[in-house]
């Protein structure tokens, strides 16, 4: 009987390693078993680190609003425990957003919810 080699199927793997490894150096784009480590490591940079990217961009944004109620004299806690109290329902993606580039209007944001309280 003749041996099978899966020849297809085998070439098809080889090439997605390949072809995701487009752009590295040297060997890692061109020999099969460096490339596939090479990939592999990738991948699973790219799986932890979108998850991380969410929890810096939420950090970001806190330093941005903190940064701006400082400015106004107020603290970042106590802004958001007025925001919760008078049920304002903007995160903290928008209130970051709005504090670079509508200082006068994150301004009167801020001074109307720390009335309130």
């Amino acid at each position: 009987m003749p041996r099978a080699t899966n020849n297809p199927a085998g070439r098809h793997r080889r090439k997605k390693y390949l072809k995701a490894a487009r752009g590295n150096f040297g060997g890692r784009r061109k020999l099969i078993r460096v490339a596939r480590e090479t990939v592999e490591k990738g991948w699973t940079y790219a799986y932890r680190d979108r998850r991380v990217r969410k929890r810096t961009m939420r950090r970001l944004w806190t330093v941005r609003i903190n940064a701006a109620l400082r400015v106004i004299g107020l603290n970042y806690s106590g802004f958001i425990n007025a925001l919760k109290k008078s049920e304002v329902t903007l995160d903290r993606k928008v209130l970051a957003h709005m504090a670079a580039t509508d200082p006068a209007g994150f301004e009167m944001l801020a001074r109307s919810v720390s009335r309130e309280t």
